[in-house]
């Protein structure tokens, strides 16, 4: 049973480093820096789409005042693309992170943290498409300029470490994922402490590697856990509840726990379409994998009514 390789969080830090590196303070707020910060706001609580016009209208405030290739343009590039990535308009996202990245390349150099976020998330972005070898040595470079300039305890590796290891865990390379799994989420907590929700994304891609090395009884305490945090941070309406769920249900499947398993797709499902729409690409995958519980009963009919669906979604977000 295939599960979600979890990277929601990777925005959600990367748009906090900009507003910590370049933001003014409140008190010299302009209005672009109001809408970047009324923009994060949303974004920590799942809330993507609505975020999204504020980032828009922020970038174009910036392109307006500077210039489109000026280094404040960055970061609300590097934004947009992020929320369009989280809403799985990954065509979108994929030529604002290249401009971010241009940009930081040169007004920074190559070997700077922001390079390094940009760069992440761009490898990310591979990674969701199964782009993986485009993504691999994007994130391996992040890695190494997070170690050189920031040190390697610094929170800011977690990310590149976790998407690294969410390429090599859909490769089933799982002895090379799980390492980096762990690593960032000892980091994390050791930074944050152990309730942060930050370190829900690096629990699930850590228990998929359970499940997928048959450490059930890991895997389960991981999700568990998972749900427990962002529950606790954001409410029991969060993306990052419904990717959980939906890993507990796959590793329920695999235990034959079927009624339990279907419950959670089903609770996944619900929670996908009420954060992030009803066409999202992560909402495909939750659905191939309840497709795949059915099949697995001979529940044919139903399984070929979910499948249809999920196809359907795959045939709107597909990159071209």
């Amino acid at each position: 049973m295939r599960t979600l390789k979890a990277s929601i969080c990777v925005a959600v830090t990367a748009l906090a480093l900009s507003l910590s590196l370049s933001a003014p303070s409140w008190g010299q707020e302009d209005e672009a820096g109001t809408l970047t910060r009324q923009m994060k706001e949303l974004y920590r609580a799942g809330k993507y789409a609505e975020a999204l016009p504020l980032a828009q209208k922020s970038l174009a405030l910036r392109e307006k005042e500077f210039g489109p290739d000026d280094a404040h343009v960055a970061m609300p590039l590097n934004d947009l693309g992020t929320i369009h990535y989280n809403l799985g308009q990954y065509a979108v996202a994929e030529p604002l992170y290249k401009r971010a990245l241009a940009i930081r390349e040169k007004t920074l150099g190559p070997d700077h943290a922001e390079v390094a976020m940009v760069l992440n998330n761009l490898g990310d972005l591979y990674r969701a498409e199964e782009r993986y070898a485009e993504a691999e040595p994007l994130l391996k470079r992040s890695i190494a300029i997070d170690e050189k300039v920031l040190g390697p305890g610094d929170p800011s590796i977690v990310l590149p470490l976790s998407n690294l290891g969410a390429v090599y865990s859909s490769q089933g390379r799982y002895d090379q994922a799980e390492p980096l799994f762990k690593r960032g989420l000892a980091v994390l907590q050791k930074a944050l402490g152990p309730d942060d929700p930050e370190a829900t994304v690096l629990m699930n891609n850590l228990a998929d590697t359970y499940i997928n090395r048959h450490r059930y009884a890991d895997a389960e305490r991981l999700l568990k856990r998972s749900m427990v945090v962002t529950e606790k941070a954001f409410g029991p309406d969060h993306p990052d509840i419904a990717q959980a769920q939906n890993n507990l249900a796959a590793l329920y499947a695999r235990q034959g726990r079927n009624a339990e398993a279907e419950q959670l797709f089903k609770r996944s499902v619900a929670t996908f379409e009420k954060t992030l729409g009803p066409n999202h690409p992560d909402l495909a995958g939750v659905l191939d994998n309840l497709a795949g519980l059915y099949k697995d009963q001979g529940r044919y009919a139903d399984a070929q009514q979910v499948l249809k669906r999920s196809m359907a979604i795959r045939g709107k977000t597909r990159p071209i």
